[in-house]
């Protein structure tokens, strides 16, 4: 028998046990119900399971088909209930997935703005990809239109995200080593700025 791959680390292996225990059941649910307002980490799950495909865990292809599917038709309930439901069903229950009268304001100004192109980019911009589906019901944007763009959108957000994470679970051994240190020095830069913050303050209420 092949020896088991080694554990993934950092915050994979919190996702570790929702990944081994539901396996692309997890991708499909979460990115699912994501993309038609619920906050949970759909993208977050997907991009582990990318990771755990170039680990050898996962099928790379079928985790990318399971996202891609459960992306549009997340989206697409989404837009049902926009389309159907309107202002008055989101207003009144949008608060129970953080879904607040003056967000979903500002996603239709940015809406009309950028027109049906957004729909496609909208996947790579947290917040506007989980009601991106409602604004495009609320809009009254045509269906068809809405699918096509926003099967586009799927295929590269998840072209990129799996293809990454993919690449990343193939050289867990180096590439998350840098990652880390990245993250030390960002975390060391952070504690300098604040504590130069804090002197320039005190010096100031020193001298006033």
């Amino acid at each position: 028998m092949a020896p088991a791959p080694p554990p993934l680390p950092g915050f994979l292996s919190e996702l570790a046990p929702v990944l081994d225990h539901w396996g692309y059941a997890a991708v499909a649910v979460l990115v699912f119900i994501e993309d038609f307002g619920v906050p949970v980490p759909g993208e977050t799950v997907m991009i582990a399971a990318a990771v755990y495909a170039g680990a050898e865990r996962l099928n790379v292809v079928a985790v990318a088909c399971i996202a891609f599917s459960a992306a549009v038709l997340g989206d697409n309930v989404g837009y049902a209930i926009g389309r159907y439901g309107g202002r008055p069903l989101v207003t009144r229950y949008g608060r129970y997935v953080l879904l607040t009268e003056e967000r979903l304001h500002k996603a239709q100004a940015f809406f009309v703005r950028h027109g049906g192109q957004i729909v496609t980019v909208a996947r790579f911009i947290e917040g506007l990809r989980q009601i991106n589906g409602i604004v495009a019901g609320m809009s009254e944007m045509p269906w068809r239109r809405f699918l096509a763009f926003n099967a586009l959108g799927a295929a590269l957000w998840v072209a990129v995200w799996v293809g990454l994470g993919y690449f990343a679970g193939q050289h867990l051994d180096t590439v998350y080593p840098a990652v880390e240190r990245s993250e030390l020095y960002l975390l060391a830069a952070v504690g300098v700025a604040a504590a130069v913050l804090i002197i320039r303050r005190m010096r100031r209420r020193k001298g006033g």
